[in-house]
């Protein structure tokens, strides 16, 4: 029988190469999740981390492999798991209240009018938005409307939270107060989480663990980086912390140095990896992760 909330289990995707054969984007992925964990996925555009996603969201079909949620295999889309995807997606006829309506309806279609729209109301001041719930995503600013879109995936309470790089297309100031928020509303809800991300300081603050992913094709989840830092976790504090440095010079070293050559156990699964602690792996001595052009690729 299943252990873990969600399983992976020899996830592959493959595409014609043109020439007659077939490109591997990604193959043999593994990894399992627990109930309440919030896990980040980092690596190079190209290795496949949408798809993936997408594999478990329901929006996407792999080549091989399978995916299992609460001892159930996934096949398509789900009221169990909520998208969040970095271009906002909102209805744009509706009002931010009634975009997320719209979701809760269609969660709960047996609850009433005043319960739904008190629970949508209840997420939209979660994230800050009680002053703007009439208006429609037009009248809204880009960091407003993802506010929107997190509100509505958390207000539909999915057993599994995804997130394709939801604060991507933000300026940092923004970025970094939705992130606050985004902690805040999962310290109170405790739901899975599976997020898309190129910026290691994102991960570190959000994350228990983070997936490294080795170049694609042929990409694999060659890492798995525990993030041994207690929550709750405060953007303005967390550097204080001596092993967010440890982990974020681990995090940068594997992209710019190793992410080409790395890969998981002989079994498929990703190494562990606790760089905070005293058998952590060790930077190698001529890697340079605080250099400009380390920091730079890390978000690349």
């Amino acid at each position: 029988m299943s252990k873990s909330f969600l399983e992976v289990d020899g996830l592959s995707k493959t595409y014609p190469d043109g020439q007659g054969g077939d490109l591997t984007v990604f193959g043999d992925i593994r990894f399992a999740l627990d109930k309440g964990e919030f896990v980040c996925i980092i690596g190079h555009s190209g290795c496949g981390k949408s798809t993936i996603l997408n594999v478990l969201a329901g929006l996407d079909e792999a080549s091989a492999g399978n995916v299992v949620m609460n001892g159930k295999e996934i096949k398509g889309p789900g009221l169990e798991r909520g998208v969040v995807f970095q271009n906002y997606s909102l209805l744009p006829w509706k009002t931010a209240l009634n975009n997320i309506v719209f979701a809760v309806r269609a969660r709960w279609p047996e609850w009433s009018r005043e319960k739904v729209k008190e629970h949508s109301e209840h997420y939209l001041k979660m994230v800050g938005l009680d002053h703007a719930l009439n208006r429609k995503p037009s009248q809204l600013s880009g960091g407003m409307r993802q506010r929107v879109s997190i509100a509505r995936a958390f207000a539909t309470q999915p057993e599994l939270l995804l997130l394709d790089e939801p604060f991507g297309a933000l300026d940092a100031l923004t970025r970094g107060v939705i992130q606050d928020e985004l902690v805040s509303i999962w310290q109170e809800t405790r739901q899975t989480v599976f997020m898309i991300t190129h910026d290691v300081d994102e991960a570190i603050l959000l994350s228990d663990r983070i997936f490294l992913m080795s170049n694609g094709p042929n990409a694999r989840i060659a890492e798995s980086v525990k993030v041994d830092i207690p929550h709750p976790r405060a953007r303005a504090t967390i550097f204080q912390n001596p092993a967010y440095h440890k982990t974020r010079d681990y995090l940068v070293d594997f992209l710019v140095n190793r992410s080409g050559s790395a890969s998981p156990e002989k079994d498929g699964t990703p190494r562990i990896v606790e760089p905070a602690s005293d058998a952590g792996h060790s930077i190698p001595a001529d890697a340079d992760p605080e250099s400009e052009a380390a920091a730079h690729a890390a978000r690349a």
